[in-house]
């Protein structure tokens, strides 16, 4: 009986077998078809090769413009700048534009973090208030104040310093002063842009705190232990991109319609101030509509949990709103703050400036 049941048991292992398990593999053996000796090219190396062509490209154009601006410059042979007045128009519309940002902040700190909470997040504007409340209260919409009042004004400093500086220094020089207002604001926003750059610590903590909350602290020391303290400048490219996309747009409709609309009389302040809040807000507006998903991008990647880049933070975006969520996350919300901001903005920076020429001749 016994062995009656080994032969049985031995027979289901054998049935629970595979079929093939004790089959010899067969050997195939690849018949060469025509084509198979040319190398086949991936498509990221043909994607790569077409972008180190468009970089050169882009370079070699850049490189052109240049050498024409510097050799129509030589020819007029003008190279004389006012160096003295041009450090002097900087100061005074660089400490007016901070002073002006100084009071911006405290007034519009809610609205600028329900912002950052929606470009990293992704809500509407109602569902962003009410989720901020519920963490926190009132003081949830004032977390990252500290930075904030470092990180505004001086970047307001470096924003209105650099477009009052640099015109002015343009406007010393007889050929460079005959540019269009919107190629000599390029200059300004360049040098904005470069300047912001250097901010980018402070508002990495504020826009963290601002869109994380509390726990914005344990995230970024966690991230310096693994990635180290360059990763408080994560975004910076894109602050500077932004900067740049947003700062040359702004200072060229405000040139451009303080230009066009004739000043009033400074005597008849209410006229004078409506001009100052209209420009403000039509360059807020034109802006902001085209440096959005830079700014986005820019906060995804500035204050998320770990190390990501920029192309993956805007398929995460896109993954989850969409194209149109790129381009169109917290975008009303900022035209409402920065159209807010625009108005206040040049109200203040005039008034503030209007002072200290008065002050200083």
């Amino acid at each position: 009986m016994s062995s009656q049941r080994n032969l049985e048991s031995a027979g289901a292992a054998d049935e629970r077998a595979p079929l093939l398990a004790h089959a010899d593999a067969p050997d195939y053996t690849s018949v060469p078809r025509e084509g198979d000796d040319e190398p086949q090219v991936p498509d990221e190396e043909v994607s790569r090769t077409w972008q180190y062509v468009w970089r050169g490209l882009l370079a070699l154009a850049a490189t052109l413009i240049i050498v024409v601006f510097v050799k129509a410059w030589i020819d007029a042979d003008d190279v004389d700048f006012d160096l003295k007045g041009a450090l002097k128009r900087a100061l005074g519309g660089g400490l007016s534009g901070a002073a002006a940002m100084i009071l911006q902040v405290l007034l519009l700190m809610p609205i600028r973090t329900i912002m950052n909470y929606q470009y990293r997040h992704g809500t509407s504007t109602t569902t962003a208030t009410k989720t901020l409340y519920r963490d926190g209260g009132i003081g949830r919409y004032y977390q990252g104040m500290g930075a904030a009042l470092f990180q505004g004004p001086i970047a307001r400093f470096g924003d209105t310093a650099a477009n009052a500086g640099i015109l002015a220094l343009l406007q010393s020089n007889g050929f460079l002063k005959q540019l269009p207002s919107p190629i000599q604001t390029i200059f300004a926003s360049a040098c904005a842009a470069a300047f912001r750059m250097l901010l980018t610590p402070i508002d990495t903590l504020k826009t963290t705190l601002q869109a994380q909350g509390p726990s914005g602290w344990r995230i970024l020391r966690n991230r310096i232990k693994t990635d180290g303290i360059g990763s408080l400048w994560w975004g910076a490219f894109a602050t500077a991109a932004a900067t740049f996309v947003g700062h040359y747009p702004w200072f060229a409709v405000y040139n451009l319609l303080s230009e066009t609309i004739t000043e009033p009389p400074k005597e008849q302040i209410g006229w004078w101030l409506l001009r100052a809040a209209f420009i403000g807000f039509c360059a807020s507006v034109t802006s902001d509509t085209i440096s959005n998903s830079l700014r986005v991008v820019k906060t995804y990647r500035q204050v998320n949990d770990t190390r990501i880049s920029y192309t993956e933070a805007a398929r995460k975006v896109i993954r989850q709103d969409g194209r149109l969520g790129l381009f169109g996350r917290g975008l009303k919300t900022r035209i409402i703050a920065n159209g807010l901001q625009g108005i206040l903005f040049s109200i203040l920076w005039k008034l503030f400036l209007k002072i200290w020429e008065e002050r200083t001749g």
